[in-house]
């Protein structure tokens, strides 16, 4: 029986990525997604220029770019019926969504002139350049964004209602708070900030880049540095850098809850953090420019200042005595 023919979509070229920074063969990664090799060699070619890196997101724009092209609304451009009537109202200053209606109105049951008001503002940005694409974008009230492609979601996810009592009274600690503070938006540089609920203790985790496959990389990489018996679960916002979260907790143990949209002080202590560590790098700055020893001089100073909510015992002080008292044990 013949397979019928399929795109990738944003999961393939996820689980692409992940094999690759896994080290796997592509008759591996191919296997792994059930596509032929060749799928997986012309993806990697396609998308790995200049020896750049694989990145899904990356490629899952390229491709919707290219499929859009493609499919550029042409019934307008075929129908010169339809474009003379799309064209005649733009000119009187009608906008595409009462071009649109409209149509339905005059033409209710002709088909062929019917079109949604998406099409006619695509149709609009893929004429070449020159007088008449320029006439008729003056026509319009306000201009179109051009759609993207939508980027990764979280999927799966444990939300912040289902996270153990513990962690709300900040009784027993191994509880995390993490966050990213982004940089300068030219830069597009970020930096990752763990912070224990109880103690107040901060691991500053450098990156090179923020998505999502580097910030579960190097996150787990400053969680298996801690003992065992203060790692027990890590809140995040909804941030996309985190959309691997599940492969984060099969590396590290950890579970992950999310917080819910747009709310801040469901992670307070991290919040609070984040002020303090913007004393050491203001807005704007570029974390590229910034190197390992002066994040880690930076993480020191702000676990050996005293504390108000820890009675002016430092963060250091309160985490090395559960360090000590687990040693007694």
């Amino acid at each position: 029986m013949q397979k019928l023919y399929t795109r990738l979509n944003q999961k393939n070229r996820e689980e692409i990525s992940r094999g690759l920074a896994a080290g796997w063969t592509f008759t591996h990664i191919a296997f792994n997604i059930n596509r032929p090799v060749s799928t997986v060699l012309r993806e990697v070619r396609n998308n790995c220029r200049y020896k750049r890196c694989y990145w899904a997101d990356s490629a899952q724009q390229r491709a919707y770019d290219i499929r859009h092209k493609q499919k550029q609304p042409k019934r307008i451009e075929a129908n010169e019926r339809l474009r003379s009537y799309v064209l005649d109202r733009l000119r009187m200053k009608w906008s595409p969504e009462e071009i649109a209606k409209r149509l339905e109105v005059d033409y209710p049951d002709n088909m062929t002139m019917h079109i949604s008001h998406e099409s006619i503002y695509m149709y609009l940005y893929c004429l070449p350049k020159g007088e008449l694409k320029k006439e008729l974008l003056s026509c319009l009230r306000q201009k179109r964004k051009v759609a993207h492609a939508k980027r990764s979601t979280i999927t799966d996810f444990i939300s912040i209602s289902e996270r153990p009592k513990e962690v709300i009274d900040r009784i027993i600690p191994g509880h995390w708070e993490g966050d990213l503070i982004m940089g300068s938006k030219k830069s597009n540089s970020a930096l990752g900030t763990l912070v224990e609920r109880t103690t107040r203790y901060l691991l500053l985790v450098p990156l090179v880049s923020h998505d999502a496959l580097t910030v579960r990389t190097e996150f787990a990489k400053a969680v298996k540095r801690i003992p065992k018996h203060l790692k027990k679960s890590l809140t995040y916002d909804r941030g996309i850098e985190m959309c691997q979260h599940r492969l984060f907790t099969e590396e590290t143990r950890v579970q992950v809850y999310f917080a819910d949209p747009h709310s801040p002080w469901q992670r307070g202590t991290n919040e609070n953090t984040n002020g303090l560590i913007r004393q050491y790098f203001p807005q704007g700055i570029d974390f590229r420019t910034v190197n390992r020893q002066e994040i880690k001089r930076a993480q020191d100073q702000l676990n050996d200042r005293p504390r108000k909510a820890l009675g002016f015992y430092k963060p250091n002080e309160a985490f090395s005595k559960l360090l000590t008292l687990e040693n007694l044990r």
